[in-house]
């Protein structure tokens, strides 16, 4: 499990609250008077960054210039055209925003970040790195290395702008669930959850010009290789687009649609009932302390509603984030608690009605029209609905050979599609619904054990089961039609320019 005692939880500038950001190394060597490079990786804004904040704050009061460089992984975790568009889209904005607005330049790189950037930093002579946080393996591992590798003469520091209250701060264990972590979170929310201040230009510019970045070569090129899991059109990347869900005049969530969020979250045929704000989060398009302050604000109108949401966006989110931080494990069975490691091995021989290739699975040819409609939302449209991830997940246990294989096969299945994959909070579904966590043991049965169940009554007790396969079967129709339209409009181009 990780630790958060090696690294010095001090914070060296006045701007943002004691304990949002922790030293990954100090350096060894007298105070150099290189620039400040802020690493971007998973909060891809400009707007109530903590990290960005962090970073011109200590370029300023050492008087020197300041860069944001960003890392293009291979194939980071299997993400496809349909993640890395709308990630590519958004920082194209970002890009331009950022010389326009504060004249810092943007460096993008491509390989592994272990290298990319020691190499930068050595090249620009730079005496502090600055990080955003991620409890996710690879990315911890990374920076691993990279303080490794850079100089002793550099500093790195890691700022946690993706939480309302630092993962580290909230607490300094793996929590066995929301209940036990609501308390600790909730009595730092009055130091954390505060308004941002004024991000002011760098007073001192930097001096080399930032390499041109060919944005439509590069898209296209992302595009080409992952076309198996194309872009979709609902969901506009960039931060003002994020904006504008969260406080759009004509649709947003705050201002038009958050009176019916307690009643219509959990129903698969109300999609409008959510926030909408996953992708933007999952890319640190917005910020959810952003999200969390402007809920408070109308918090008189809508008090259920605004509750509801922020324990999603805060307790649950961050509940995530410190599984995935303390427990190394956070994709497999080993990162079960015992109890239900024991009952689900117990069951993994039992018979089952089906068993299902993850081929069969991810082509949505099973004999239960309800899952069949989950799968094709989540690979046509993007985003499966909330309540109906835990129904298809806990199937996927049900119809496999056993537990190893159901969560193996459901976080494939989850990264590859869904806009917000490759996500703590993706992981921890996979993990509640299958392994248990965060959850409590139930009445035993077959194949479950003591893990919760779901079936197909169940859902139709609470939903129109069929009125959402329907909605789903018309969903999917149409985005086939759109591509084929697009494809044969394409062509025509292609002839008519021959």
């Amino acid at each position: 499990m990780a630790s958060v005692s090696s690294p010095t939880n001090k914070l060296s500038s006045s701007v943002q609250p004691q304990g949002r950001m922790r030293v990954l190394k100090e350096r060894s060597g007298p105070s150099e008077d290189g620039p400040v490079v802020y690493w971007m990786f998973r909060d891809q804004r400009i707007r109530d960054n903590w990290a960005l904040i962090h970073a011109v704050d200590e370029a300023n009061r050492a008087g020197v210039p300041v860069a944001v460089a960003f890392n293009l992984f291979d194939q980071f975790l299997g993400a496809k055209a349909r993640q890395l568009g709308f990630m590519l889209r958004g920082l194209k904005q970002l890009q331009l925003d950022l010389q326009e607005s504060l004249q810092i330049p943007f460096f993008l790189f491509q390989g592994e970040a272990e290298e990319t950037i020691p190499d930068f930093l050595r090249e620009c002579g730079a005496s502090l790195l600055v990080t955003d946080f991620s409890p996710l393996r690879k990315v911890q591992r990374c920076k691993e290395e990279i303080c490794k590798r850079v100089s002793d003469l550099v500093t790195i520091h890691e700022v946690d702008a993706h939480n309302v209250v630092p993962t580290w701060v909230a607490s300094e264990k793996l929590e066995y669930s929301a209940r036990t972590i609501r308390g600790k979170i909730n009595k730092m929310l009055p130091e954390f959850l505060i308004d941002f201040p004024t991000l002011q230009p760098p007073s001192r510019k930097w001096a080399a010009t930032s390499l041109l970045i060919d944005w439509d070569d590069l898209i296209a090129d992302v595009l080409r290789k992952g076309a198996e899991v194309p872009e979709i059109e609902w969901c506009e990347p960039g931060e003002k687009a994020a904006m504008e869900v969260l406080m759009g005049s004509k649709n947003g969530f705050l201002t038009k649609r958050l009176n019916g969020y307690s009643a219509d979250r959990n129903n698969p045929l109300k999609p409008r009932g959510l926030s909408g704000l996953s992708p933007y989060l999952h890319f640190g398009q917005i910020s959810a302390q952003r999200c969390a302050l402007e809920a408070r604000r109308v918090r008189k109108l809508f008090p259920q509603a605004v509750d509801t949401f922020l324990e999603e966006l805060i307790v649950r989110r961050e509940l995530a984030d410190n599984f995935c931080f303390y427990q190394h494990h956070y994709d497999s069975l080993q990162g079960a608690w015992e109890w239900a490691r024991k009952t689900l091995m117990d069951h993994a021989s039992d018979e089952r009605e089906h068993i299902y290739t993850r081929e069969q699975l991810e082509k949505a040819k099973t004999a239960d029209p309800l899952w069949n409609a989950s799968q094709l939302e989540m690979v046509y449209y993007g985003k499966m609905h909330g309540f109906m991830r835990m129904y298809w997940a806990k199937k996927i246990l049900e119809w496999t050979r056993g537990p190893e294989e159901a969560l193996e096969i459901s976080i494939y299945l989850n990264d590859k599609y869904e806009i917000d994959g490759r996500d703590p909070s993706g992981y921890v579904g996979c993990m509640w619904s299958i392994c248990g966590i965060h959850d409590q043991g139930w009445r035993e049965r077959p194949i479950f054990g003591k893990i919760r169940y779901m079936n197909y009554a169940g859902c139709k007790r609470k939903f129109d089961v069929d009125g959402y396969v329907s909605y789903v079967k018309k969903l999917v129709g149409e985005i086939k039609k759109r591509k084929s339209e697009s494809l044969l409009s394409q062509k025509a181009k292609e002839l008519r320019s021959s």
